[in-house]
């Protein structure tokens, strides 16, 4: 029987054109452009603006542009599954609004809330429902407003998120392309560090979980940025031993731009040189679970059929984890 492997054949993506600088912030929270730089590696981020528009509204754009550059029917599209911690309702699934307006009515459509490593999930995902046999095309959308759930009164939290999209197109291949292999892990010690306090069924918005401003993020930057640091590391480094990937060998590490400090230590931690790692922190902040498609939409005409790619990621949860990958055109 013929194996069938998983392979992007596709790319869109989507940032809004708002910037908000170092500079403009500074003058909403007592913070200044050095400070953030030197922490996080931050200069601006892209911010959404314009009344009831939430993130389906991002994956819409993203996939538009992935329509734009391609011949895709999208009733051919068999398959949405959105990553995002920021869906415009709590149901129905953003999913199911970015098909709908974009004229895709055939697939089966469903959210996926896995933090930052939303995206790796995703394409896991996909690429199991790919190898089977039973699906065709995937559409992989990850969407984020993340300007919806940053309190801009606190200065350790509000420079470092922005909004964007990216997607991919997944489909079935012989050739030996596409995921190879993944790692991805849990560990829910990680809750207290980094959460949104209140808005699920736990604890229901009321008066008093909005007096106290617990819709918001709320992180312990220094236990979220040692975990980060060691996670992503290793993992990628254990899923190179695993497929005996020296950094020689690899052509790509595309990490999740969430502290320009944690993607030098990743660096290091492989030995993969500055200059085949994908880097756009200083342009648009933290997008969460589309930090990484987002890379590699802004990448994608660097990279070569066959090239190796690590995509590694971390979020709350904790979660995290990495992808191994030929890229396939």
């Amino acid at each position: 029987m013929t194996q069938l492997h998983a392979v992007i054949t596709g790319v869109g993506g989507y940032v809004p054109d708002y910037r908000l600088t170092n500079e403009e912030l500074s003058r909403i929270v007592d913070t200044n452009d050095e400070w953030i730089t030197t922490r996080v590696g931050i200069k601006e981020r892209r911010i959404l603006k314009g009344k009831n528009l939430g993130a389906s509204y991002l994956g819409i754009k993203a996939v538009q542009d992935l329509f734009s550059k391609k011949d895709i029917n999208p009733e051919e599209i068999e398959m949405v599954i959105c990553s995002t911690s920021t869906p415009d309702h709590i149901f129905p699934s953003t999913a199911s609004i970015i098909a709908n307006k974009t004229g895709i009515t055939k697939a089966f459509c469903y959210d996926i809330q896995a933090a930052c490593t939303g995206f790796l999930v995703a394409f896991d995902a996909a690429s199991n429902y790919i190898q089977s046999g039973r699906y065709k095309k995937i559409l992989i959308v990850s969407a984020e407003k993340m300007s919806a759930s940053v309190d801009y009164t606190d200065r350790n939290t509000s420079p470092l998120f922005g909004d964007g999209a990216g997607c991919v197109l997944v489909e079935p291949t012989t050739e030996e392309i596409g995921f190879v292999d993944s790692i991805i892990r849990n560990d829910n010690t990680g809750f207290k560090h980094l959460h949104m306090k209140a808005g699920g069924s736990a604890k229901p918005a009321n008066h008093e979980t909005v007096e106290k401003r617990e819709h918001f993020v709320y992180q312990e930057g220094t236990h979220v940025y040692k975990n980060a640091v060691w996670n992503m590391a290793e993992v990628s480094a254990e899923l190179m031993n695993n497929n005996e990937l020296t950094a020689e060998k690899l052509d790509w590490l595309i990490p999740h731009q969430a502290n320009l400090r944690i993607i030098d230590a990743v660096v290091k931690r492989t030995d993969v040189p500055a200059d085949k790692t994908c880097i756009n922190i200083h342009k648009y902040g933290n997008t969460s679970s589309a930090s990484i498609p987002i890379c590699i939409w802004e990448w994608e005409n660097q990279f070569k059929k066959g090239d190796n790619i690590i995509l590694t990621a971390f979020g709350a949860g904790f979660i995290w984890g990495a992808v191994y990958l030929k890229w396939g055109y």
